[in-house]
């Protein structure tokens, strides 16, 4: 009986649902292809676009190591950024010669020494495990890039590392106090810092990759006697005397900007969707001043993301560098952000000129970056408390803004 019923079912099935449904279907297909000519071939499709990510980092720099090397004050540090809905933090990793991880390669290059924490462990292993945890993106940051100090293992085992001056010295007065500069165009240290930053890029959980104004040149450097060999051999010529020569000042940036586009490349082979983010000055600044041409990065796919240094007090200069042209390039193409000071320990910034900028730079649509850690509310005015200026600061950012690694 039950199989009776179900062979009625079946052929009524047939006769009728079954006939519907592909009339149906072909419905569908007419009116799916109905639609083929507004596109084209597949070449013609325009790719959806994500979103970029609103950058909301801190960097953490040798001055934050009381807290870096403490395995509960990290874990306090990390839950305070994810409170305060940061999702970045770019922790030094290259400083005055020295790593801040355990480096085979530095070992190899006569440096003997490296920085642990209290407890033994690897810091970077360490902040990255505990900041993944509250879904915040570690990029490690190689703060010193080409700067050196004059006595560090580095300068002292590899001279002829060193770039110069025409006059022959070979030192320059920076924040860090007097320093060296290792030489850009030597292919010796291009490889040393490419195996640095691949040491850490392997080896390490890492989102990617930062370097600053540091990984640079000071326009009047350059005249050691590789570099002058060299540029005679590509020009036919003697470089210039004066540093400022346009073409002088375009041949070392370029040559700056292959290394970099090198390094993106050695870093991408590793971690295929790693940020290579840039921290330089403002670009009239840092092409004239520094050799580093970082709107031809961000043209040419070399940088994935981009933060501005704009340290200063005025709003209104800040402001002004802040919507200068080529921010607004890149901002159009990757994330970009501001590098806004907090303080130092000798200078604290007060929370309104800190808030003012911060809401600047947002009405702008672009990120920011707070050098540095501590001086989020450790070094404060006496008239704030750090409880005034964590309230602050989670009113300049009351929702999350969750940055995904891809890695």
């Amino acid at each position: 009986m039950k199989l009776s019923s179900m062979s009625r079912n079946w052929r009524l099935l047939r006769k009728v649902v079954l006939p519907l449904l592909c009339l149906l279907s072909f419905a569908i297909a007419l009116l799916l292809d109905s639609f083929t000519p507004a596109f084209g071939d597949d070449s013609s499709i325009p790719e959806i676009q994500i979103p970029r990510q609103e950058i909301r980092g801190v960097w953490m720099t040798k001055n934050d190591f009381d807290i870096l090397k403490d395995r509960d004050k990290v874990q306090e540090a990390v839950e305070h950024l994810r409170r305060l809905n940061f999702n970045t933090i770019y922790p030094v990793v290259w400083n005055s010669g020295y790593t801040q991880y355990p480096s085979a390669v530095a070992q190899q290059h006569g440096i003997p020494f490296f920085y642990y924490g209290s407890q033994g462990q690897d810091i970077l292993a360490d902040l990255i495990d505990r900041a993944h945890a509250q879904n915040l993106l570690v990029i490690p940051w190689f703060e010193f890039g080409f700067m050196v100090p004059q006595t560090s293992e580095l300068a002292l085992n590899y001279p002829d590392w060193l770039t110069q001056k025409k006059d022959g010295t070979q030192t320059s007065v920076s924040a860090a106090g007097e320093v060296a500069w290792l030489n850009p165009f030597h292919p010796d240290v291009q490889n040393f810092i490419r195996d640095l930053v691949v040491e850490v890029v392997g080896r390490y959980d890492v989102d990617g990759i930062q370097f600053d104004d540091h990984m640079s040149l000071p326009r009047e450097f350059g005249y050691d006697e590789y570099t002058v060999n060299l540029y005679h051999q590509e020009t036919q010529k003697n470089p210039p005397d004066n540093p400022n020569d346009p073409d002088w000042v375009r041949w070392r940036a370029d040559k700056i900007t292959a290394f970099m586009e090198q390094l993106d490349r050695a870093v991408k082979e590793r971690k295929p969707h790693a940020i290579f983010s840039v921290a330089p000055n403002y670009y009239d600044f840092a092409y004239k001043l520094q050799l580093q041409d970082w709107l031809t990065w961000v043209r040419r796919d070399i940088a994935d993301e981009l933060i501005v240094q704009i340290y200063r007090s005025d709003l209104d200069s800040f402001t002004q560098k802040l919507s200068l042209p080529e921010v607004g390039e890149a901002h159009q193409k990757i994330p970009t952000g501001v590098g806004i000071m907090t303080g130092l320990r000798n200078r604290p910034v007060p929370m309104q000129q800190i808030k003012d900028q911060a809401r600047a730079a947002q009405n702008l649509g672009l990120g920011t970056a707070f050098f540095y850690y501590e001086s989020l509310w450790d070094y404060a005015p006496e008239s704030e408390s750090e409880a005034d200026r964590q309230s602050e600061f989670q009113a300049l950012f009351p929702a999350p803004a969750v940055r995904v690694a891809r890695n």
